[in-house]
């Protein structure tokens, strides 16, 4: 399954303390609901199951929307905590295999994500098929 979806805030702007608690962050709370608006008017209904077998590999391309320095990293948690809560997964501690990579830059920013099932059958990058025994 391949999904594109809007960039995310980092990490860095993705959580705000609150009297004590520590709580998403508006712009995390509607980067949250784009996601689910997006893959809801996708075709989505509801909750889905995991891959067949259960256990998941997912690989992101995240195309930034400037030439700002940024921590690839920081846009991992927001990401897979918001395809979590539209429901392409049922917890993100499924995820096996979790490669991300950055791109060029682009308007706007977006990911591409990738979910396939684990072990994999080809590389998630290229696309080229593994030999047995290679994961």
């Amino acid at each position: 399954m391949t999904l594109t979806l809007p960039y995310p805030p980092s990490i860095n702007h993705y959580w705000r303390h609150f009297r004590g608690r520590t709580v998403i962050s508006r712009e995390g709370r509607t980067f949250r609901t784009n996601v689910c608006t997006l893959l809801a008017g996708a075709g989505g209904n509801g909750p889905r199951k995991p891959p067949c077998g259960g256990r998941i590999a997912l690989a992101m391309d995240a195309f930034p929307p400037d030439y700002r320095r940024r921590d690839l990293d920081n846009v991992l948690k927001p990401t897979l905590d918001a395809l979590q809560h539209a429901g392409e997964y049922e917890d993100d501690s499924l995820i096996d295999l979790l490669i991300a990579r950055r791109c060029k830059v682009v308007a706007g920013g977006r990911l591409d994500v990738r979910i396939t099932e684990f072990p994999l059958c080809t590389c998630p990058l290229c696309g080229s098929a593994f030999s047995p025994g290679n994961n």
